[in-house]
Order: structure tokens, then sequence, then C-alpha cells
């Protein structure tokens, strides 16, 4: 199939948005979406950190991963919708990705509160990357470092929005057969799918490991948000009868 002109635009917004982040790296402190509490924060991330990536490989395996089912996503649901469905997924895992972070937050504050720490110097703090070492007696050293993570550490990407075409693909073609990169191996949408989300969702809770190697860095969260979404947006349109009421430019 050729490449669709929705994909197509999509490809084109993210790769410029990749070339111009490589030649003025500041963007990133406006761009990429940080927590909603730091200082860095500006209230247009949640849609600018979906066209930000952190590298080659990063930008490489999502416009992959949009290239492979965008186009067969814009040829059933139409132009309109795959913007809608690209943009609400990526929105989906913003959600969840600064619902965990803020859950992370705001638990190990409150206990280093009722150890009898202020919150008000606690929060101070945060931003600085320092900390007293006896938090680590409190909430375990892994617990101080995913605080301080969730507070500072940006994220950037198209991976949430392409884990929403991804659940699409597979709710509207649960036979068809995908080989993930490097493991030829055919297995069936509606249970490759499921399998990814599942080692995301171990990732996530673990803080371990990744399809794509290595558990830090990645937003597991986030993946599983824009798969959420997504696939309740496609089982909306499809139980609605979308083909009746395409979207076409």
């Amino acid at each position: 199939m050729r490449i669709s002109e929705g994909v197509k635009q999509l490809l084109i917004i993210n790769i410029l948005f990749f070339i111009g982040s490589q030649f003025v790296p500041a963007t990133y402190d406006y761009l990429a979406m940080y927590y909603f509490e730091n200082a860095k924060f500006q209230f247009w991330q949640p849609l600018t950190y979906m066209f930000m990536h952190g590298g080659y490989m990063h930008i490489f395996f999502n416009m992959f991963a949009l290239f492979s089912f965008g186009s067969t996503l814009e040829m059933i649901f139409g132009t309109k919708r795959l913007y809608v469905l690209f943009l609400l997924s990526g929105l989906g895992a913003a959600l969840l990705h600064m619902g965990v972070n803020y859950y992370t937050v705001v638990s190990n504050v409150n206990q280093l509160v009722a150890a009898g720490y202020n919150k008000a110097d606690i929060y101070a703090m945060l931003p600085s990357g320092q900390y007293i070492v006896h938090w680590n007696s409190i909430i375990g050293p892994s617990n101080v470092e995913s605080m301080f993570s969730a507070f500072n550490n940006p994220v950037v990407g198209a991976s949430g929005a392409v884990y929403g075409f991804l659940v699409a693909f597979a709710y509207m073609f649960p036979n068809a057969e995908l080989m993930m990169m490097f493991i030829p191996v055919p297995i069936k949408a509606k249970y490759f799918v499921p399998g990814i989300l599942a080692i995301d969702l171990i990732g996530g809770l673990t803080g371990g490991f990744s399809i794509f190697g290595g558990g830090t860095g990645i937003a597991h969260f986030a993946h599983v948000g824009g798969a959420l979404t997504g696939f309740l947006l496609v089982r909306y349109w499809k139980q609605n009868q979308f083909k009746q009421n395409r979207w076409d430019l």
C-alpha cells in the first residue's frame, strides 16, 4: 500500500520537529512535557511532546510503526479520524503518565511529611535534585529516585499515539500476522498487541524491562495510556458504524 496523505503529513511534522530540535536543543525545555508542578511545565506541552523525540532510533521506531499501521487505518477511518486517533491517543498517554507521576510524587512526599519533614521544604528541594540522606531509610533509595525522576524528567515521543494506532489495527484486524523487528516469528495481532502491552505494564509497575531494552527512560504508562485511549476510540467508532460517516478531507 502506498503511504496515505494523512500519514505522510504526520511523518513530515514529526521529522521537522526532530530536525529543528537538533539545531535548537533548547526547544526541549519548551516542547517536551514536564511534570505539571515543575516550573518548566507549560500548558501546551501535553500536545507538543508527542512530536518531539530523544534520538535517531527513537524517532525511527515510532515513524516506522506510524508508517506500518497508519495508511491502513486511514483507508478505513478517513484522514480526519486518523488525526483524531493520533492526537487523542497522545493526550491519553500524557494523562496516564502524568497521573502515575503525580501518585509517585505525592505518595512519597506524604510519607516524608508523616516522618516529620516539612512539605514546602520537600517541594523546594525536588527541582534541585538534592535530598536528605535520611530519606533513603524512610521511603527507600528506589522511591527517592522515582520521586525525583517523576518531578524532573520530561517525556517526549509519539509512542503513546503510535500505541493507539497499534491497538486500533489489532482491533480491526485481530488475525493479521505481525512480527517484531529482528524476531521473524509471525504472531496474530490479537496476541501480539496484548503481549506487548503486558510487557509495558510489567515494566511500568516494576521499573524493569521493555521490549526495546532497558527499563530506564521509557514511559511505560504512556504507552499503556495511548493504547487504552486508542482502543476506546476505535471501539466507539466501530459500534457507531463509522464507515457510513467518514470524516474525509
